[in-house]
């Protein structure tokens, strides 16, 4: 668990947009991934996960930053290198209908990363597909049908075994189990978390919800209009979340007693836009517990206690008093 098998530096994603506006997605991200570890990305829509898990693949390039992946830094990899490493980084998307080709059977969809990739020979590619779709409670009977004629988890389930048969050593998941039902989630879920275990993955997992990512995460980062707030082990984040936004995201999961955050001087609770984010911190809108002095200066991501980070003026100083 300690070997370090990803590490995200100074990571910024920015798009050019008309009228010479620029938005700012994703800014100044730092971060490492150990192996076997899962980290929760977690925010709402418009946050940046996305734009980051991405960036992270190159899917484009940063605007700006280090991904250096087992060692060898992506960003000075030619185009055919690049492409060959991603085997080792695959993403399973959101929609897991749409993301299968419709005219391929399950067999050919898992099969096709080995070909690319150059890998075996028909037969062999045929033989490490019907495994991997094994593994994922794919029975054999459903390897000639075609997405349209499976349902969305089963879809997730194809997705994943596509993802995992060129064995990777880490696993990027946007928004894996968004558009499923709920038991179906579950089962997704403990799949990936048996998966994990087995072939000794590390796992980027993305969601909106953080009551998805709790049973699932070691660690839990948690992003706002592109930037990271707080990141902490998940039971730091669960037990003892920091950032007021945290809080919020906390309280606004399904069954929480504890009531949502008050609107703030009648703003209202929206995500403001990212090309037009306030000053000073970018939270200041919506907090339940701004000071004048958060509405002026960006508070930095800092260490606060062991590996819990957190970004908020007000945490900063009960842990300057402390000390």
């Amino acid at each position: 668990m300690n070997e370090i098998v990803l590490e995200v530096s100074n990571l910024d994603v920015s798009y050019q947009l008309s009228g010479k506006r620029v938005l700012k997605a994703v800014q100044n991200v730092t971060f490492e991934l150990k192996r076997g570890e899962t980290i929760g990305i977690v925010g709402e829509s418009g946050c940046g996960k996305s734009s980051l898990v991405k960036a992270i693949a190159h899917l484009p390039k940063p605007s700006f930053g280090q991904v250096t992946l087992n060692g060898v830094n992506l960003g000075e990899l030619n185009s055919r290198n690049l492409r060959e490493s991603r085997k080792s980084f695959p993403i399973v998307f959101q929609d897991p209908i749409s993301s299968l080709n419709p005219r391929r059977t399950v067999l050919q969809l898992v099969a096709q990363p080995l070909k690319i990739q150059k890998i075996g020979n028909a037969k062999e590619r045929a033989e490490m597909a019907i495994k991997m779709l094994e593994k994922v409670g794919i029975s054999a009977e459903l390897h000639g049908r075609r997405p349209y004629e499976l349902s969305g988890g089963q879809c997730q389930r194809v997705s994943i075994a596509r993802a995992l048969v060129t064995g990777p050593s880490i696993l990027i998941c946007d928004e894996p189990v968004s558009a499923l039902d709920v038991s179906v989630q579950a089962q997704i879920l403990n799949l990936l978390e048996d998966l994990k275990q087995e072939f000794q993955l590390s796992i980027l997992f993305v969601s909106h919800d953080l009551g998805v990512v709790k049973n699932i995460s070691d660690r839990v980062m948690v992003m706002y209009l592109g930037k990271v707030v707080e990141l902490a082990d998940a039971n730091e984040i669960y037990g003892n979340p920091q950032h007021p936004y945290t809080k919020l995201l906390l309280e606004s999961i399904p069954g929480s007693n504890k009531g949502r955050v008050r609107p703030v001087h009648g703003v209202g609770i929206d995500l403001p836009s990212p090309l037009n984010p306030p000053s000073g911190c970018a939270f200041s809108s919506r907090c339940a517990f701004v000071l004048e002095h958060c509405k002026v200066e960006e508070p930095k991501l800092q260490l606060i206690d062991k590996e819990h980070q957190v970004s908020c003026h007000l945490t900063a100083k009960t842990v300057s008093a402390k000390a």
